[in-house]
């Protein structure tokens, strides 16, 4: 990465770290752009320039994992179905304590997970976040397109009803290692149904 790009990345990052900081301190809806821009030191313009919307200061978070299922599809070794791919990845992230799997209690996710739990505009806002992330795994499962497309939204909901299952139970006071076993043993249920159902992708 250059300096130039180096140098967008510590903005966005500082933008978006300063809305984050005002949303959990005040609640999402109290907080202005202006109030925004204010606290990171930028301009209005600026601002929506790295983040058309406000909801995009939160969300962005959420990018670098948009397409991470269909990474993980594409990058499988050959004789490694796209089911028990995704479902070492998401056991591997479980036993990392990944914040994506829902299962990290570290007090600043536990914030953020909140947020996301209490604010309903931030939970509208990612349905798009769902869409593009549900087109790029069924480009990446292959197969007829509406077949692709079905298998890749059943196993998105499968992963983000998980995760949201985990979120809730550590928001409302449990710690990750005493959910750890249930957790796995539910994301381990979860798959089996899902191979039963989605015979196309059982295969490599």
């Amino acid at each position: 990465m250059g300096l130039r790009e180096r140098k967008k990345a510590r903005t966005r990052d500082a933008i978006s770290g300063a809305a984050i900081a005002l949303f959990l301190e005040r609640g999402y809806e109290a907080v202005s752009i202006a109030e925004i821009a204010a606290a990171a030191d930028v301009s209005r313009r600026t601002l929506f320039v790295y983040f058309p919307t406000k909801d995009d200061l939160v969300l962005h978070r959420f990018a670098d994992h948009e397409d991470e299922p269909a990474r993980v599809v594409r990058e499988r070794a050959p004789d490694v179905a796209p089911l028990a791919a995704l479902h070492r990845h998401l056991r591997n992230g479980l036993d990392r304590r990944d914040p994506i799997t829902g299962l990290c209690d570290h007090p600043d996710v536990v914030r953020f997970y909140r947020l996301l739990l209490d604010t309903p505009a931030l939970s509208v806002a990612m349905v798009r976040y769902q869409t593009r992330g549900e087109e790029a795994l069924a480009t990446a499962l292959g197969g007829r397109p509406l077949t692709a497309r079905l298998a890749a939204a059943q196993i998105l909901v499968v992963m983000r009803t998980l995760e949201h299952a985990n979120q809730t139970r550590i928001t409302a006071g449990r710690s990750a290692n005493d959910l750890a076993d249930t957790a796995i043993a539910e994301a381990d249920e979860a798959f089996a149904l899902l191979a039963t159902g989605l015979a196309p992708y059982r295969g490599a």
